[in-house]
């Protein structure tokens, strides 16, 4: 989180020439990478260890917590012969991680932009339903060749190489690696061993609206009802929302949608809310994004200072936000994260500060 954290605060964009692969012929040849050759497992081995020991889980805790991994699958799945494959795929690669980080049952989240935000939803409720104590989950993502000539030759990527979110000219997204996990914990289980929670999950919300493969719904009706049903959930009102880490990708569609969503779920006090999309400043980081853009919102709602929506070059009509254009203090009871991906599934997680 140290590197993460500190660009946010500098509320400096990551993106750089991609040297991992060769984009010659590529529309667009920036992404935010890691530097050298990273390998996903011993991201994700490493972050989740770290996880663990953080929250202070012995042997026993780890082995009687399953593992929600939200991952676009093994990197190694399309270089595979079709027999090897299966043993590379979604679940096979999370059972593996479980084994070699002493962690229960596994399961497996392939749904891109909201695999790790739908991983984080399922296992609060499980606990809240108090079919699990704890549960760990986490979500990985490295920019590799394939996914990137895929989103350059659908015109996805911004050919100026900045995101810029709910602004006039924006022009689309940028791809980065992301790599994250939490301990997701009941109070009560917190209590018994005397832990000290970062936060409280207080509220989640989930839905589709099956408009388009690819674009969302017009006016962001999938993404309002998200909202609104994380609110439900934590017993709140809008007003009481003080800060919202967006899921902002930079393209046009998805922004002013978002905004129509932002409008529609929390009424007149989307005109008040402060609002930014560090994905500015991280990229889009896939089936990743749920856990990293948490952590993001974690660090926003503990340090008391709001990250930028960078890259921006001035209004668009169509996304009357409060947009945080420079490093803003706050210190808001509430933060909403929020994640939409193709086929127009939405999620939005509503933390809330720790007791």
């Amino acid at each position: 989180m140290g590197a993460l954290a500190a660009g946010l605060d500098a509320g400096r964009p990551a993106f750089a020439p991609v040297t991992r692969f060769d984009v010659a012929g590529r529309r667009v040849g920036v992404a935010a990478t890691l530097p050298g050759e990273p390998d996903l497992d011993d991201e994700l081995w490493w972050l989740v260890d770290e996880a663990c020991d953080e929250a202070k889980l012995g042997p026993a805790e780890r082995a009687a917590a399953p593992l929600f991994l939200a991952v676009h699958g093994d990197p190694r799945l399309a270089r595979s012969a079709p027999a090897d494959r299966p043993r590379h795929g979604g679940h096979a690669f999370a059972a593996a991680l479980a084994r070699n980080t002493g962690l229960g049952p596994s399961r497996a989240y392939t749904s891109a932009c909201v695999a790790a935000s739908t991983a984080i939803a399922d296992a609060a409720g499980i606990i809240a339903r108090g079919e699990a104590e704890r549960i760990v989950v986490a979500g990985g993502y490295l920019v590799e060749a394939d996914q990137y000539a895929l989103f350059d030759a659908g015109r996805a990527l911004a050919a100026d190489g900045q995101v810029r979110p709910f602004s006039a000219d924006r022009h689309g997204l940028l791809l980065g690696d992301g790599a994250g996990a939490v301990v997701l914990e009941s109070a009560a289980a917190a209590e018994a061993r005397a832990a000290d929670p970062l936060a409280r999950l207080a509220g989640w919300g989930r839905a589709g609206d099956a408009h388009h493969p690819c674009r969302p719904h017009p006016q962001g009706r999938g993404l309002a009802r998200a909202v609104a049903g994380a609110l439900r959930r934590a017993g709140i009102g809008p007003g009481d929302v003080g800060y919202v880490n967006a899921h902002g990708s930079g393209t046009a569609p998805s922004d002013a949608a978002e905004t129509l969503a932002l409008h529609a779920a929390l009424g007149e006090h989307a005109a008040v809310v402060p609002v930014s999309s560090t994905k500015a400043l991280h990229g889009q980081a896939l089936e990743a994004s749920g856990v990293l853009e948490l952590a993001v919102t974690l660090h926003a709602l503990r340090g008391g200072r709001l990250p930028v929506n960078a890259g921006y070059l001035g209004p668009d009509e169509e996304c009357g936000l409060d947009l945080v254009l420079e490093p803003r203090a706050a210190a808001p009871a509430y933060a909403l994260s929020l994640n939409a991906a193709f086929g127009g599934a939405n999620t939005a997680l509503l933390l809330g500060a720790a007791p």
